[in-house]
This record gives structure tokens, C-alpha cells and sequence, in this order.
């Protein structure tokens, strides 16, 4: 019996899935978490301790063992997908000098606008494809912040790492930052890592942009490898900890996202969203594609080795959700109820899903969540609907800056946490985007590492085979011509504000609460 086993590490949690790769079952999963350390004097401020981690994992692991009613030997090897950009500095034998600094924190939003004007002003190819502009959530931004913000350390910084590479260095027992195996997929999203100009961006320009990074290219040189190749293999250490049997392998990491898709059937043509606290979007491109303006990266190799990743997302989704329920006194599921009735743009509200900033496609931190059309008759669960029809068009938005880079768009799928438990968000976003939309069956999460995990064992000879067996079948939510069209008129006015509000394209402001108020008397009754 084949069994493999794959770790998701999400915000607040980890989760280790076991899966039979014979009958493609899934025999456990087991979550455990561990704190998230917010500052409440500087709300830019999530930071997470790699001992945490590694302990949650050990507890999730043997949890699944156990669940699973197996001996961990027989499970013929591991791979492990993270959070990113998340960054911890270590010293030279791989020792943290701090906590990671997790994909949330803003910090280092000034280092990201001195990196990005540098790379314009010199014409560097690198930040095309990153969008046009280095984030305050990517490696260099917060490697510099940690050098600016810790003198005392500076001399003992043996390199930087992000979550998924520290866990593989980790679980193979490398201690030398110069053997540590990192993913294409990390390096390329965010940290500008790319063949077509021989690795990361010259450390002249690194230099120039602070001569606190003097010396740091040479200290990220190490191997760059993309899933499902091997990684390393477990070593007997963390094997006994774990309970799993030493010398298994375990492939390249990635970030939890790009193996999302891939967990929830993506293949070569289809967009991802990866919906949950925030939402990841991954386009799996032909290799042909070109980057545009304001898309996080499009980088080969970093879902597939035969395909582009193209990555772009929204900083907050089930947050603002969340947020909206615990202001009005209660728990979603109870402002959600009823919703399920609700017509396109019946409140009259429009809300844009700025609450942590735009990702994308305006990539600016420093804007806030708008709510336009109140009246005294609105209720939160009106503002509740307002907020996933707004993330449905910000979403359209964004996969129509996808397509300008060449890429045909053949499916769009909803994974993540999220659409397995709102059918409401789902038909919304088939009715908004004007295509169906497909839901995995089940939950995809830890699929995707499981999937790589059985095809660096072997027992599957590509990610497409093991895709047939272990990836669910998908419900489909198809569009309502009707509601389809009340809301293409909706969208038009989401995009006139989007663009006028994010970045001063013309906007008739006295036209723009009139047309909210028509929608909601459209609906008013009598």
C-alpha cells in the first residue's frame, strides 16, 4: 500500500493530509496550530517562530498517523507547501536571527517603493515581470527592513530564506546556507530570480539600492529546483520526530497557492482562485505569455515544469467577511443566512475590497476599504453581500489583466477554504465572471503537496496522472443569463470606481450614488 503525505502551512495553522495513492483516498488530515504575533502599536506588524511551525507540524503528523490507523513507514515521502512571501533571516549554520516576517506584514512597504523606483529607474527587465512593482510582502523588501531595523545582527546573517525552503532545508538536515534547496517558485515570484538573466538581479543594482545588501546575492546562491524533483531526503532526526521513516524524499517546495491549484484540478488554460483569508489567483500559462502591468509574477516553472505560473491576488477576502461579522455581533454563518435570495446589486452598495490594500491590479498599499450607497434602511448582512459581490468583480478585473499577458482562459476554478462552504460566493462569481465556475468536490487543501509528494516517490510517473487519481471531481456553478446581465451593468460602474478612486482615472462622481439608488429601488418593494 503507497501512502504519501503533504503539509499545508497556512496563516494560523498547519495541515498534514495523508492520501492513498492507490485509491486515491484521502485516510487523514489533521490540523494544529500555532500564534501569529501582531504588534498592537504597529498594525503592519505579523510575525511567526519557525520552532512553532516545526512543532504544530510534528503534532498534525503524528495526529494523521494516528487518524490515519498506519505505521508512518509506509509512507513513501513528504512535501510541504507554505504561506509567501514569508521570510526568516538565519545565520550561517541556519539558526533564525528573528521570526519569519509572514506574507502579512506590511513593514517593509518603504523598502518595496525604494527597490521598485530603483529597478524603473534603471530599466531593469526583473520588475517587469513582477507586475512593474517590488511588493511590500516579497523577500528583498523584508531582508532589507530586517538589516535596517537590526544592527546588532547584521554580521552574523548567513542568508534569508522563505518558508517553504527553510522547511525542506530544514527536514533534510541542511545546515549550510550554501546547500539549501530553493524553490523556483519562491525565487521567482519574489525575489526576482529568473535564467533569462542568469539568477537574481545584479548585485550592483542591490548595492545602489541600499549598501546594506552588499554581499547578498552571493549569500542567496544555492540550489534553484522546481517540484516534483527532489529536494533532499528526510534525515533521521526529524524522521523520529515525525514518525516517518528516514531517507524518504522530498521534493522542491512551493508556496500553498500555486499547489492549491493543482489540489483542486488545475491544469494547462485555467485560472485558480485560491479564496480564503486572503485570495491567491494562479493562472497555469503557456510558456508564450508576456508580463503586464500590475500582475505579481508570471514565472515558468513554478506550478508545473512544463507551464508558466502566473500569480496575482487580493490581500483580504474571508478577513473582510469576517470583519463585517464580528462588527455587527455575530458569527458569519448567522449573516449569511438568507443570502442565498439576494439579487445582483439589490442593496444599492458597492464595495471596494481595499480593507489591507490592492495586490492587484493597482498594487498600493495605502488605500481602505470603500462602502458607497448607504442608507438607514442598510444592514450588515446588506454590507455582507456588498463585500462578495465586490470581491467577484475586483476578481474579474484581475483575470482580465491575466489575459492581456496571451493566455487563453479555458476554466476558472474556485479553490481554497472558502468555496467549500459558501455556494452563495460561488454562484455570484459564476453570474459576475459570466462563465461557470467549478468547485472541487471535497477540500482541496494538501492535495496539491500530496500530488508532488507521489510523483517524487515514484508512484506516479507526472503531476497529470496523479492529478486523475488524487485531485476531486468538481460541482460546477453555472451563470444565470439574467443575473449575468444585472451584473455586467453593475461591473461597468465597480470599474469606473476601482480605477477612479485606485488611481485617478476619470470618474463622473455625481453620477455614481444615482445608479446605486436605482439598483436599490429596482428591488424596493411595491
Amino acid at each position: 500500500m503507497s501512502y504519501v503525505a503533504g503539509a499545508d502551512f497556512g496563516t494560523l495553522s498547519v495541515r498534514v493530509t495523508l492520501m492513498h495513492c492507490d485509491s486515491g483516498r484521502t485516510v487523514a488530515s489533521v490540523a494544529e496550530g500555532y500564534p501569529l504575533h501582531r504588534d498592537p502599536a504597529d498594525p503592519l506588524v505579523a510575525r511567526q517562530s519557525h520552532a512553532d511551525h516545526m512543532e504544530a507540524l510534528v503534532r498534525a503528523m503524528r495526529g494523521a498517523i494516528a487518524e490515519a490507523g498506519i505505521d508512518g513507514h509506509d509512507i513513501a515521502a513528504f512535501a510541504g507547501d507554505t504561506t509567501g512571501s514569508s521570510v526568516i533571516v538565519v545565520d550561517d549554520r541556519l539558526e533564525p536571527l528573528c521570526d519569519y516576517y509572514l506574507w502579512a506584514d506590511h513593514s517593509a512597504h518603504r523598502e518595496a517603493e525604494e527597490i521598485t523606483a530603483r529597478a524603473r529607474a534603471e530599466g531593469l527587465e526583473a520588475i517587469d515581470w513582477c507586475g512593474g512593482t517590488y511588493s511590500h510582502e516579497w523577500g528583498y523588501a523584508k531582508l532589507l527592513h530586517f538589516l535596517r531595523h537590526n544592527p546588532d545582527k547584521r554580521d552574523r546573517v548567513g542568508t534569508a530564506l522563505e518558508h517553504c525552503d527553510m522547511l525542506a532545508a530544514t527536514l533534510s538536515g541542511v545546515r549550510d546556507p550554501a546547500r539549501v534547496p530553493r524553490s523556483v517558485c519562491a525565487m521567482g515570484h519574489k525575489w526576482m530570480w529568473s535564467p533569462k538573466w542568469c539568477g537574481y538581479p545584479p548585485q550592483e543594482f542591490l548595492s545602489r539600492v541600499d549598501p546594506l545588501l552588499d554581499g547578498i546575492k552571493a549569500k542567496l546562491e544555492s540550489p534553484v529546483g522546481m517540484a516534483p524533483a527532489v529536494a533532499g531526503r528526510l534525515c533521521p532526526e526529524w524522521a523520529d520526530r515525525l514518525g516517518l521513516r528516514a531517507g524518504i524524499p522530498i521534493p522542491f517546495g512551493a508556496f500553498d497557492a500555486h499547489w492549491d491549484a493543482l489540489g483542486s484540478g488545475g491544469r494547462e488554460g485555467d485560472i485558480v482562485n485560491v479564496v480564503g483569508t486572503s485570495t491567491c489567483f494562479i493562472a497555469i500559462a503557456p510558456a508564450s505569455v508576456h508580463p503586464v502591468p500590475g500582475i505579481c509574477g508570471a514565472v515558468p516553472g513554478s506550478v508545473t515544469p512544463d507551464t508558466t505560473g502566473i500569480e496575482a491576488g487580493q490581500s483580504a477576502t474571508g478577513d473582510v467577511f469576517e470583519a463585517i461579522a464580528r462588527r455587527a455581533g455575530t458569527d458569519l454563518a448567522t449573516l449569511s443566512a438568507g443570502l442565498e435570495h439576494s439579487r445582483p446589486g439589490q442593496t444599492g452598495l458597492l464595495r471596494l475590497p481595499w480593507d489591507t490594500g490592492d495586490r492587484t491590479v493597482l498594487v498600493r498599499s495605502d488605500l481602505g476599504g470603500v462602502t458607497l450607497g448607504w442608507d438607514l434602511g442598510h444592514s450588515a448582512a446588506d454590507e455582507l453581500h456588498a463585500a462578495i459581490e465586490g470581491m467577484a468583480m475586483h476578481t474579474r478585473i484581475i483575470h482580465d489583466r491575466i489575459a492581456e499577458t496571451g493566455m487563453h482562459i479555458r476554466h476558472v476554478i474556485n479553490g481554497g477554504g472558502i468555496p467549500q462552504k459558501n455556494d452563495v460566493l460561488n454562484q455570484v462569481y459564476a453570474d459576475v465572471l459570466g462563465c461557470p465556475v467549478r468547485v472541487p468536490a471535497t477540500s482541496p487543501t494538501g492535495v496539491g503537496s500530496c500530488i508532488m509528494a507521489s510523483v517524487a516517490c515514484g508512484a506516479f510517473p507526472d503531476i497529470d496522472q496523479a492529478q486523475d487519481r488524487l485531485a476531486p471531481e468538481p460541482r460546477v456553478f453555472t451563470p444565470d443569463p439574467e443575473r449575468a446581465a444585472r451584473y455586467q451593468q453593475l461591473f461597468e460602474l465597480f470599474r469606473d470606481v476601482y480605477h477612479g478612486f485606485g488611481e485617478g482615472a476619470a470618474l463622473d462622481l455625481r453620477a455614481v450614488l444615482p445608479r446605486l439608488r436605482a439598483f436599490r429601488l429596482e428591488h424596493a418593494p411595491g
